[in-house]
């Protein structure tokens, strides 16, 4: 019976990460005949799990079930999850913190000791920096998720970063997030082209529009794109750098929604980013703390001068009064 039982928790973990299983793969993996494993099958469709035989393969999968049976994790998944709704409990999706922390509280219950002492220590000696960016809803996330997946059309309100508002029908291709906050890659069909748009500001209209066949992605770099478009797209400059530093050097010092980074060769990177001033634009980049080169817009140029010279006047001792470059006369 032993035996029995610990073979029916190793199919069922084989089944959970694993698409689809012929007979003859979970014969091999059991050490048993394929009859044994079909019995297996049934114990676990009589212990409540949906287990599919695909036809004409002599396969199994495992399905979804009218009620959540018991998941089989292993330590490093355990504790992967545990770290993930603590994470998600400090997130900025409405709604999901009471849900994550009491989905964490039914897992620590469970959880060996071992396993629970290695969470609550990551947890009790990791200080949180929130970064108290806005909050989306979480059925906006499930319904643009399945649209994206299913390829339905969204018709939804749209705030703009200077207060416009637009209506707007659109392909959504991608859920993209930094982490702070999270915005949707789509097609507008109105302006015949690629755009992304924040979720926080997204108010989504039903029913969904029509379906429509995927078109090719912007660019194979979603994150790239993603970064560049909030960086730059809604600001009076743009600005283009050659930072005499390695990418990976620069990546550590800017958050991926305040510029773009290339590499040109091991030791320099191709800075994008964005603001409405010439001065910010300049300092931002300054502040980074490598050199660089500027080369675009034309009048940031002349402008990074003019405020070279601004800067070093602002350092220069100031003149002496008379009394004190008048020399000493003899007594």
């Amino acid at each position: 019976m032993v035996e029995t039982s610990a073979r029916l928790l190793k199919l069922l973990s084989l089944l959970q990460t694993h698409r689809q299983w012929s007979g003859g793969e979970l014969s091999s993996r059991l050490g048993v005949s394929t009859r044994t494993v079909r019995r297996d099958v049934e114990r676990l469709r009589e212990l409540g799990y949906t287990v599919h035989a695909v036809a004409g393969a002599s396969g199994y999968r495992l399905g979804a079930g009218s009620s959540l049976p018991p998941l089989l994790l292993d330590d490093e998944e355990a504790v992967a999850v545990a770290v993930g709704l603590r994470t998600a409990a400090g997130g900025t999706v409405t709604g999901i913190e009471d849900s994550s922390m009491r989905a964490l509280a039914k897992l620590e219950r469970v959880l060996p000791s071992r396993l629970r002492h290695r969470v609550r220590a990551l947890q009790s000696m990791t200080v949180p920096m929130t970064a108290g960016g806005p909050e989306v809803d979480p059925d906006t996330l499930t319904v643009i998720a399945a649209a994206c997946r299913d390829h339905e059309s969204l018709r939804f309100d749209y705030r703009t970063h200077d207060g416009g508002r637009s209506r707007r029908l659109a392909e959504p291709y991608r859920l993209v997030t930094t982490g702070r906050r999270r915005y949707l890659v789509a097609y507008d069909t109105d302006r015949a082209d690629w755009r992304t748009f924040r979720l926080d500001r997204l108010h989504l209209r039903t029913p969904n529009g029509p379906r429509f066949a995927p078109r090719d992605p912007p660019d194979t770099g979603l994150a790239g794109y993603t970064s560049h478009a909030i960086s730059t797209a809604p600001y009076r400059y743009q600005g283009r750098f050659t930072v005499h530093a390695p990418a990976a050097t620069v990546t550590e010092r800017i958050a991926p929604t305040t510029g773009t980074i290339e590499p040109i060769d091991a030791q320099t990177c191709m800075l994008t980013c964005g603001s409405n001033s010439l001065d910010e634009l300049a300092l931002w980049v300054a502040l980074i703390g490598t050199p660089f080169t500027a080369h675009e817009p034309p009048e940031l140029v002349e402008h990074i001068r003019t405020l070279a010279t601004r800067l070093a006047e602002a350092t220069a001792p100031p003149p002496s009064s008379p009394t004190e470059s008048a020399p000493e006369r003899d007594r």
